[in-house]
Formats: structure tokens, sequence, C-alpha cells
């Protein structure tokens, strides 16, 4: 078959397209913004890359086009292809109809974590000798790359899936998880994101519960024991085996370490200790899900835990870019005002009393919205300085907000920046031996991490 993918330069549909090819099927795509690293990464692949959507790609004469969520109506190829009825389907449906179809899937669904557990998941399968395929939002350290059918040449019968609530396309507005079919899911947290589409929390929580809806009999629910919202998603129905984790009375529980170890208690037996380079409550809680859904599948807990020992994190995790003159840069993927005071805390809890210089960019489509600015000061205060960046104007990647207003509360330690080279010039000279700077965005952030590195050289 030959697809064509529309908006094929995302994470997702760069991911769905490796698959696509792995899988024998002819692959081509387009998008806005055809740019390294995904369009060589694709390109490397063997996969045409078109830039923008020109109605004239119709001439490719694919067997179907696979759209992708951020296509619109009004794009000018989507328009030529519902004028001529030819045949489109979603990402995320493709994905289930024709990768997923007969597979053990094992989905990780949450606001935070969703990466994160996904390759400590696939790491777990993998170390077992159980060679997943999966498709993951990142690039897990213990295989480069994220996404792939199988490992070692055989045809696995197990995938992991990063599974997302956001909105599946524009003429699907389902959840995109509801199109997986796990047998295995995760439910590792659920607050109020994604502003753009979902009115409150109530709307995300029934999501979550159409997820519940599509597990078997015979699969298994993984739910995080300290979230309440999941307690109200759950008690909507259930119809699978469910095992609580991390919470009072949960089936598996831990025991935390100073070192950022933690001991693995279930059922009330404590099963060894994970000992590992990763820090944070969140990590852990992660961790202790992984073990808990790896177990489904005939992972012993024993081996899970001495595979998470060897676990690797993930790229843009905590992820240290360099050190210069005594300075670390760290680059982070939090954005959400939680996962952004979670990763603060979590290098507070490793550094100890050294300074702590944020570098924050608000750009995901609910932080542009503004809809979660007031967070924004309490998720910052374990860190000593504060520079935030904000594009203004009317583009695409402008704050409808003023930056620098949301961070006031914090006094003299926050200052906000519209320009990419002030904000770098004020970084560097306000760091010092021994800072570690931690630069948080969900996006390529202009480079700012290696600019940092040679204003600070």
């Amino acid at each position: 078959m030959h697809i064509h993918i529309l908006g094929i330069c995302g994470t997702f549909m760069g991911g769905l397209a490796v698959l696509a090819k792995e899988a024998g099927h002819k692959v081509t795509g387009c998008d806005a913004n055809v740019y390294p690293p995904m369009s060589t990464q694709l390109e490397a692949q063997g996969i045409g890359l078109i830039e923008g959507f020109d109605p004239e790609q119709i001439k490719l004469n694919p067997d179907l086009f696979v759209i992708g969520n951020v296509v619109s109506r009004g794009n000018p190829l989507m328009e030529e292809i519902l004028n001529r009825g030819l045949p489109y389907v979603s990402g995320p449906q493709w994905i289930g109809e024709h990768i997923l179809r007969g597979k053990w899937v094992l989905a990780v669904a949450g606001t935070h974590g969703k990466t994160t557990t996904s390759s400590m998941l696939a790491w777990l399968l993998e170390d077992a000798g159980y060679h997943p395929g999966f498709l993951i939002g990142g690039v897990p350290m213990n295989f480069g790359i994220s996404a792939r059918l199988s490992g070692q040449g055989a045809d696995s019968d197990f995938f992991v899936i990063e599974a997302d609530e956001y909105d599946t396309a524009f003429f699907d507005k389902r959840s995109k998880f509801v199109h997986y079919h796990a047998k295995t899911a995760i439910l590792n947290n659920l607050e109020y994101d994604h502003a753009d589409i979902f009115p409150d929390l109530t709307a995300i929580e029934t999501q979550f519960h159409h997820l519940v809806r599509t597990v078997p009999g015979v699969g298994r629910l993984v739910v995080n024991g300290r979230e309440e919202s999941l307690k109200r998603v759950v008690a909507r129905g259930c119809w699978s085996e469910m095992e609580w984790f991390g919470g009072a009375q949960s089936d598996w529980s831990l025991v935390e370490h100073a070192d950022d170890s933690f001991d693995v208690i279930f059922k009330g037996k404590n099963e060894g200790r994970v000992c590992w380079a990763l820090s944070g409550a969140h990590n852990r809680m992660n961790g202790l899900a992984a073990i808990a859904a790896a177990r489904h599948v005939g992972v012993p807990v024993a081996q899970a835990i001495a595979s998470l020992g060897r676990f690797d994190n993930v790229k843009r995790r905590m992820e240290l870019r360099g050190t210069v003159k005594g300075i670390a840069v760290y680059d982070d993927f939090a954005h959400h005002p939680t996962a952004i005071a979670t990763t603060v805390a979590g290098l507070r809890k490793k550094v100890g009393k050294a300074r702590i210089l944020a570098v924050l960019e608000p750009r995901s489509n609910t932080m542009k919205l503004g809809t979660m600015k007031d967070a924004l000061p309490d998720s910052l205060i374990e860190a000593d300085l504060v520079f935030g960046y904000g594009a203004k104007g009317s583009g695409k990647e402008a704050l409808g907000w003023d930056l620098g207003a949301a961070l006031a509360p914090l006094g003299d330690k926050a200052q906000a920046f519209d320009a990419i080279d002030a904000l770098v010039a004020a970084i560097a000279q306000a760091a010092k031996p021994g800072d570690h700077v931690l630069v948080m965005s969900n996006g390529g952030f202009g480079g700012v991490h290696q600019k940092l590195l040679d204003a600070l050289r």
C-alpha cells in the first residue's frame, strides 16, 4: 500500500511513517515545516518528503491519505482530498488497524510522564527478551529511536505505545488512545491540560473513561491510587482486572530512600530495591507503574527491578547538554506547571544548595492561552533565578498574555524576555561556577541550549 501522510514531521506522525515503512508500505508525506532533525530521520528511511500542502500532491495517487491532527479544514490539500472523495483516515486509526491489530498492546496514558513511563516499560520488556515494538513521543536512550515494529528482526507479539489524550483529527474529536485497543493500560495521573480542546477536567475524565471501556475483561488497568480524578474515572465503570499503585491501600507501593533508590512493595511483600540514576518522586511512580504493567505480560518483578537499574532515561528529560566553566546546562521537556515544579524539585534534591537558574518557554497550546499562567510562580519557587521567554506579537508562537506580569510574584529573581539573544546574554552574565541552568520547553526553544553553552565559553 502507498500511503501519503499529511503532517508527517510531527513526533507521532513521523513515528507512524517509520513503522509503516518497516511494515513494507510505500510512504511519502508532506508538512508545512520540513526540516531537521525529523526530515533527515525520515529521508534516511527512504521516505519522500514534500514541503507544504499543495493540492498537486493528489497526482502521487496514493492508496490512502493518512491525516495528522495538525491538519484542519481549509488546508488546500485536504480540501482537494474531500472534494474528490478520496480515501483518508486519521493517524491513530491507521496505527490501530494496520500496526496494533493482533498485538498485545501496552498503552501508557496520563497528563504527565507518558514518554518516560512508556520508555521504561519498553525497556523492561526488551531486557526480559520480549523485543517489543513501540511508538514513543521521545527518544529512549536505551534504544536510540522513537519507534520500531519489533526488536532483533522478530515479529514480537507486544507493542508499547504512548497513549495521548489529545484529539485524533479534525474529523474525529475522540482522544487518540481509543484507537489502540490496549490489553494493558497504565493510567498514570490526570489533571487539567489541553485548554484548547477540553473545557474542563470532567471532559478529559470522560475521554479517559472511553479508554477504560476499550480494555477487555482479560486486560488490566494499572491505576495511580493517589489521583482522585482517576478514582472518578474508574468509578464510572470498569470491566477489566485492576491494580492500584502508589496510594494508601494500593496493590503496589514503594519505600523511598535518600539516594533516590526505592523498595518495591507488592501486596505487602518487599520485592527488592531499584537502584538507578534517576531522581524525583515522579520517576519513582513512573517506575512502579512500569513494573506493574510488565508483570501483566509475564516479566518477573525481580527481573523488572534489575532492568530499571539499567534504564538510561529519555532524551530531553533532565538531559545534561554540557558543562562549561563549572556551569551545567540541562534540557527538559517540562511545560505544564505541575511538571515544571516536579522537575525543579528533582534537580533541587540532586544539587542540594547549589543555585538553580530556571529557563522557561511557555509554548504548549494550553500555556499560550494563559490558562495556567497564575500557577507559574509557585511552580518555580524552588529556583534561585528565573528567566522566561515569550515572543510578543500576533504570530503563531506568540503568547497572548504578559509573561513578565505572570512572573512578578517571584520578585527580583525573575525576568522575562521576548528575544532569544537577550535571554542568553542575561543568563550568561548571571551564571557562576557551580550553577545549574535548567532549560524547560516542549519545543526547540530557538536552539537556546547550544547558544547558552557557546555564550558561557
